[in-house]
């Protein structure tokens, strides 16, 4: 969930001077308390800001920006040497849109449903041919971080189109960097997130 300017704003006000009442809030702003209402249901409901009768808002310290690390699945991953069959029997098994191809936990390629639909109805041994060949490589790989916003992933899956992104975090072994494949964030994972935040 992203917080508007003004929630920002409310939050930098109550970090500055809290213990602060809602009135005294409204008039740093120059809007009443009621018309801050929602803001403040938003903040405390984020468990951003905490609310005391007769005492006023606090700020509890949550980081105010969801991180993909607190909201993703776990991986979905097939090892690069396993064929196009076994590939498709996994994509289908565990129920997923895409599959995530690694090389010990590095992530090396990605493959869709589609991507198998359109070799198996080709005419070639499915059975012989190593996922490798047919999957997206680097740098053709959309992911994102596990310290990444949510607002940034969720902009990713509508700028490419794409159901789900793998989560990686870069590390390094003998000096060459990669990434490792630590999650999996899905428009799934989003709409939990978003019904929580409704639920509020």
């Amino acid at each position: 969930m992203t917080l508007t300017d003004r929630q920002k704003e409310i939050i930098d006000i109550v970090k500055k001077y809290q213990p602060i009442t809602g009135k005294e809030i409204g008039e740093r702003l120059f809007l009443t308390r009621s018309a801050l209402r929602t803001d403040f249901s938003i903040l405390t409901g984020m468990k951003i800001l905490e609310s005391k009768p007769k005492i006023g808002y606090t700020y509890i310290g949550k980081d105010e920006t969801e991180k993909v690390k607190d909201i993703m699945g776990p991986p979905i991953t097939v090892d690069t040497n396993l064929s196009v069959y076994e590939t498709i029997i996994n994509i289908f098994s565990k129920d997923v849109g895409t599959i995530f191809i690694t090389d010990n936990d590095q992530l090396v390629g990605v493959v869709s449903r589609k991507d198998l639909l359109k070799i198996a109805i080709g005419k070639t041994d499915i059975d012989k041919i190593p996922i490798n060949v047919i999957m997206t490589r680097m740098p053709n790989i959309i992911y994102v971080e596990e310290n990444d916003s949510v607002l940034d992933s969720v902009k990713k899956l509508i700028a490419h189109q794409i159901d789900s992104l793998p989560v990686v975090r870069v590390e390094e072994k003998n000096g060459i960097k990669f990434l490792k494949i630590v999650g999996r964030l899905t428009k799934t994972n989003i709409t939990k997130l978003f019904m929580e935040f409704l639920s509020k």
